[in-house]
Formats: C-alpha cells, structure tokens, sequence
C-alpha cells in the first residue's frame, strides 16, 4: 500500500522444548486491507506447513511504530522485532539501492517493474544481508498518484503545495526542496490528520488510491491528479539472526510461502487502483485529467532530476544496471526507450 503503505515482522525465538517459534509482525498495512489478508494467510501457510512450529502474529495499522522505529527494533541487541515487509521508503533507510525504485516516470507498466525487480534481486539481495536482513518477498502496493486539498495541474502548481515525502530520508527531502518543491517529511500515519487540519503541515500527499480510499484521507484531499508516477515498491524481510535460528527445512517452507503470497499480488494491483478510484469518485474525488502538453512537462522535469539522483541517492552501479535492464525489455517488446 501507499504512498503511500506495507509490512513489520518480529520473531520471538524460544527454546524448542518451550513451544513454537512465534513470529510477530507488524505492518503499516490497516487492519483488513489486501496486505493485511495476504500476511494472514502466509502466517496460516507457515504453521501447517512447519507442523505448528513456526507461528505468525500480526500487528497491522503501524501500531508497533514507523518503519525507521521497526528498523530500530530488528537491530541486533535490540531485536524486539525481527522481520518486516517495509515499503520503498524503510527499504532504503536499510539501503540506499532501493532509492532507485522510486524514480519519478522510471516504470510504465507492472511487467516493467517485475522484470526489473527480478534482474536487480541478485545485485540488491546482498546488500541487504550485509546490513542483517534477509529478502523473502517482494510487492507492490499499487501506482502512486498525487491527492491534494486543492486541484495541481501544472509542475509549478505542484511546486506551490507543501508536500508529504517520508521521515526518515533526509535526502529525499533536500533533493525536493533543491529542485524546488516544498517537501515536509512525516510519519506515514500523520497524512489523515495532517490533511484534515485547515491549516496543516501538508497540502498534498502521494499514494496509492487504495492507499488514500482505505485510510480515507481522499476526503481532505478530494483532487487526485491522473498520472502515475511510479508502483509503489515493498519487500519482507526477517533478519538474518533470526532466520539462520530457524530450521533449514522449515526456512524453506516459510520462503516458499512468502513467494506464494507475491505472485497471489501481483494482479491483483491494477484493479485495486481501478475500483478505490472509482468508490473514490462516488463519494466526491475530483480525478485531473492533464493534456498532452502538461503531461509533457512533468516527464521532462522527472527526467532532468532523475540525473541527479544517480552517484547521489542511489548507487550509479545499481542506477546503471536497472537503466539498462528496463531498456532491454522495452526493446523486447518492440517500445522505445
């Protein structure tokens, strides 16, 4: 989920002879949203495939904290928590390869973005267990668009509201205001309250539109403009203590239940787009429709800022590579670049 939204897992190791390993997790995902199930039902696949010896335990909503406090609490000695399945932004605060995800425009479709996702796991994977954790999955929480309070056609519409971008990514943050937009870094679960204040910290907020429908902050901001600027990228995690405490064979087990869970996803994301944006617009969102010429201008401007981020926010080896293999499939199938 959104800008927008996805998940925390915690393991709590005992003794064999105490029990069952319980697994508990944590997510930013609501309470009985399609992440929320999807985690059910991977916890239910865990426990009878392991004969009852590993157990899931879900704490959905961000209850157990942000994802830059869930991070903290995987860190060993700590390790209050041992696993999650964070969204791009907690995926970068681990690393910052992850950063290339997020590339304004980078995507145009969801084979696209797989087809990347597959290339770049071997390069990513092992960056990630060099900071302790270990990759199960990935998702995709749907196409960000942007909400507003009032209606944002133009670049320079959009350089004029203060902007939600995620706490936690101090670059981020000051390569907006560097190119000129008005970013202020808050905690995901701030955006409702933030929006429904008239005189709020923010004027808009990038998301999902199941994200915006679910935590039904599209009431306070009741524009959304119709681009989509890129998926919304998530990836479990457990970290890598954790996991080498856990039988090999029900490491398997678990593995291949978390990879059941993201193919089971993976169509399910446009059509989740589809229909929040239509309740959405029954219930009063203004969908922004841009022409040609404006739509122009904002590729123009994500591929002028899109150069900056290369060497700066993400490494130029991973940036280089995932160029290159999202050029190859588009000459695959015949797309310019």
């Amino acid at each position: 989920m959104v800008a927008t939204a996805l998940v925390v897992a915690s393991v709590t190791l005992v003794p064999e002879a105490a029990g069952p390993v319980t697994i508990k997790l944590a997510t930013l995902a609501p309470a009985n949203s399609t992440w929320h199930k999807a985690l059910m039902e991977m916890g239910a696949i865990w426990t009878r495939a392991t004969e009852g010896r590993m157990k899931l335990t879900i704490y959905p909503g961000g209850t157990q904290g942000s994802e830059s406090v869930t991070i903290r609490l995987m860190r060993p000695g700590v390790d209050q928590l041992q696993g999650s399945l964070l969204m791009l932004p907690g995926l970068a605060e681990v690393d910052d390869a992850f950063e290339v995800f997020g590339i304004p425009f980078f995507f145009a479709s969801d084979e696209e973005l797989w087809h990347v996702l597959e290339k770049l796991t071997p390069s990513v994977k092992p960056r990630l267990e060099a900071k302790g954790f270990v990759l199960l999955n990935w998702g995709n929480g749907g196409w960000v668009q942007l909400f507003s309070k009032r209606q944002v056609r133009t670049v320079n519409e959009l350089k004029q509201v203060k902007l939600f971008t995620t706490e936690g990514n101090e670059k981020m943050v000051q390569w907006y205001k560097t190119n000129g937009f008005q970013a202020v870094a808050l905690p995901v679960n701030e955006i409702p309250a933030q929006l429904k204040i008239r005189t709020g910290m923010i004027d808009a907020a990038p998301s999902p539109p199941y994200g915006a429908l679910v935590l039904q902050f599209y009431r306070d901001a009741p524009f959304m403009l119709d681009i989509r600027v890129g998926p919304l990228v998530g990836g479990t995690v457990i970290t890598r203590e954790a996991w080498n405490r856990i039988d090999e064979a029900d490491r398997a087990k678990m593995l291949h239940a978390a990879q059941a869970m993201e193919r089971a996803l993976r169509p399910n994301v446009a059509k989740l787009d589809a229909s929040s944006i239509a309740e959405m617009q029954k219930r009063g969102l203004t969908v922004t429709k841009v022409d040609g010429a404006a739509l122009a201008e904002f590729r123009a401007t994500a591929e002028k800022l899109t150069a900056s981020m290369r060497g700066s926010m993400v490494p130029a080896d991973i940036y280089d590579l995932a160029f290159r293999e999202r050029n190859a499939f588009r000459r695959s199938k015949g797309a310019e670049h």
